[in-house]
């Protein structure tokens, strides 16, 4: 069967405290959050971090997520990834599914890097006998030669990187999950670590990108999901989407310029286009 993904009315709701004081609401509309706090029969004050949201995802599609800072992308990619229950809604997913954020969970500081690769690789749904056909590709790729023999406490912080990165990319993933671009090692190392990316990036069925950057979406991705205070906004082909997206980030680049009697091109317009 053909990995998809089908979302129907999926909102996503974080309680934020229950009681009779309004103090904290008012608090968080006059910080521009208005439309996104909300409260039950109960008085129970909370955000909807998603609200809403039905999609359909089919096998080749790429997918980058785009948006301002607490716009619900993170949120979305771990509700695929089955960290959160949506609070209202329905998730439907066909396919193994391989989130590479938090690549470091579950590894213990004082087993081997031979056993951390066992132990990452049950974490991320693999079987020991599946595990055991790639454990010469990540010795290979990582090349930490006999420091595989060795506990991972005894590792640099980029040699733990290096496996941990490995680990990860050792299986082609039926669906990937990315929150934002990740990369590996030092510069000698990286060039080795992007090829590895991009081979499984094009292994995957279906991938999800979160990122500011307006360039990696356009080379990776084939559509565009536009979410806006936990709310879709656009989805559809990448460039188009992302012409709007930009259009609108633009017009917020030259009102934040007027409104601090900045030349348009300035530091702040940049820091606006980026976020």
């Amino acid at each position: 069967m053909s990995a998809s993904i089908s979302l129907r009315d999926v909102s996503v709701h974080f309680s934020l405290y229950h009681g009779g004081s309004r103090s904290l609401k008012r608090a968080l509309l006059s910080r521009g959050t208005a439309g996104r706090i909300a409260s039950d029969a109960t008085n129970r004050i909370y955000v909807e971090a998603l609200k809403d949201l039905s999609l359909d995802i089919q096998h080749g599609d790429r997918v980058g997520l785009i948006g301002t800072n607490g716009a619900g992308k993170t949120t979305l990619l771990r509700v695929l990834a089955g960290i959160y229950e949506p609070t209202i809604g329905q998730v439907e997913i066909n396919g193994r599914v391989t989130p590479m954020f938090d690549i470091g969970l579950g590894m213990d500081m004082d087993q081997s890097g031979y056993e951390n690769i066992i132990l990452r690789g049950l974490l991320i749904g693999l079987s020991r006998e599946e595990i055991k056909k790639h454990v010469a590709d990540i010795a290979e790729f990582t090349e930490l030669g006999d420091y595989l023999h060795m506990p991972l406490r005894t590792y640099s912080a980029g040699m733990t990187l290096r496996l941990t990165f490995g680990i990860s990319t050792c299986i082609a993933p039926d669906i990937l999950l990315m929150d934002e671009w990740v990369v590996a090692g030092d510069s000698k190392f990286l060039h080795k670590a992007q090829l590895r990316l991009a081979d499984f990036i094009h292994r995957s069925s279906i991938m999800f990108l979160a990122s500011h950057s307006n360039d990696l979406i356009r080379m990776w991705c084939t559509k565009a999901l536009w979410l806006e205070n936990g709310c879709l906004r656009a989805f559809g082909p990448v460039d188009s989407v992302m012409d709007e997206y930009q259009a609108i980030c633009d017009d917020a680049a030259k009102e934040a310029d007027a409104a601090a009697g900045l030349p348009e091109g300035s530091s702040l317009a940049a820091s606006v286009r980026r976020f």
